[in-house]
């Protein structure tokens, strides 16, 4: 196996990244399914998973695990995607050294396991990101750089992404706020989304592990 390619977050930044996109998407859309972010705290018994789908046939999925993390990503027009070539299959080496502890979470109904052109790991006891002896000499973009990239989001990329996204503008100081840890109140919603149910808002925020003040 090899280090991970480029720098790359801790896992408890990770976490918190996903969390943020996740509960600013919850926010703006009150329907989960039309959610780019999303994080679903009780996916298993002993597993969380976070998702960024964009809808247009790319995703990410982040497995937290008692094991350690494991992160799948598909970029659907990367030469590395099973679709790509003359025969289906998923690229060499993708998944060959990928702990059997973290790659059985990939053998459920919740993903297409075979829809992958990156992947990457760190266990629990481990200080870096791991993958795979992928076979790729030439250097094919993976996806890995424009998937990943959304974890890098800054509350300003956030606000523009969102405006052309979701069609809505959104006061920065407060999207910095919620960057920042800010416990999340009616107020605070009713800023972002003035037509979103902040009661129900809350209660989904609530159950994603972060902070809010219910009055």
């Amino acid at each position: 196996m090899r280090k991970w390619k480029s720098a790359m977050f801790e896992p408890e930044d990770v976490k918190q990244r996903i969390l943020v996109l996740a509960a600013l998407d919850l926010i703006l859309c009150s329907v989960k399914w039309q959610r780019v972010h999303r994080y679903e705290p009780y996916w298993t018994d002993s597993a969380s998973l976070g998702i960024i789908d964009n809808g247009a046939g790319d995703d990410l999925y982040i497995i937290f695990a008692p094991e350690g993390i494991l992160i799948k990503g598909f970029d659907h027009l990367s030469p590395l995607s099973p679709h790509a070539g003359e025969e289906y299959g998923v690229w060499p080496g993708m998944y060959d050294e990928v702990p059997a502890s973290l790659v059985a979470y990939l053998d459920t109904d919740t993903f297409e396991k075979e829809n992958v052109t990156f992947c990457l790991w760190r266990e629990k006891y481990d200080a870096e990101w791991r993958t795979g002896e992928v076979e790729n000499p030439e250097g094919l973009d993976d996806g890995s750089d424009f998937l990943l990239g959304r974890l890098g989001y800054t509350a300003e990329d956030y606000v523009e992404w969102a405006r052309s996204y979701y069609d809505k503008s959104l006061q920065l100081q407060v999207v910095r706020q919620v960057y920042n840890g800010v416990v999340i109140n009616e107020e605070i919603i009713t800023v972002l989304n003035p037509g979103r149910d902040a009661t129900a808002a809350l209660a989904e925020l609530d159950e994603l592990g972060i902070r809010v003040c219910r009055r």
